[in-house]
């Protein structure tokens, strides 16, 4: 059976790309994050808080910075905590990330999100809220790595 020499080539460079993909996976590494985020909104919110992010046993400091928009109303502080995974140095994990959802809480309630930037880095969170919040919205945090 012959095989053209066209076919031969796409599989050849399909096969590598896959082993490039699968490099890539097997060389990230993840950590752990926590951090506060003070969050304040009617119909546009706004958000902030700071934290820290622990990768290979050492501690960087974060900011915490973001935007909502939709029916939200409220203030709250969440905190949160969770791991980071495919990063391959700290300041992967800074970046953007957007998230739509809904949700409320009357004095205390529980979150759990996760979310991916730009660069591949995956935040998979829980978090504790305290305060009045309601919102069913869209939602974008930005992470920097001091």
């Amino acid at each position: 059976m012959k095989i053209s020499s066209g076919f031969r080539s796409v599989a050849v460079a399909a096969i590598a790309a896959a082993g490039v993909s699968f490099a890539s996976v097997a060389h990230a590494d993840s950590g752990t994050i926590r951090f506060a985020v003070y969050k304040a909104a009617f119909f546009v919110g706004g958000s902030g808080g700071e934290g820290t992010l622990t990768f290979h046993g050492r501690k960087y400091p974060i900011s915490i910075g973001g935007i909502s928009g939709g029916l939200a109303f409220g203030a709250s502080k969440t905190y949160f905590q969770g791991s980071v995974r495919n990063i391959r140095r700290a300041r992967d994990v800074s970046g953007v990330y957007g998230a739509a959802g809904g949700g409320g809480a009357i004095g205390k309630g529980a979150q759990m999100i996760v979310m991916t930037n730009d660069k591949g880095a995956q935040l998979e969170l829980t978090g504790r809220q305290v305060g009045l919040q309601v919102n069913a919205d869209i939602s974008g945090m930005s992470i920097t790595v001091k």
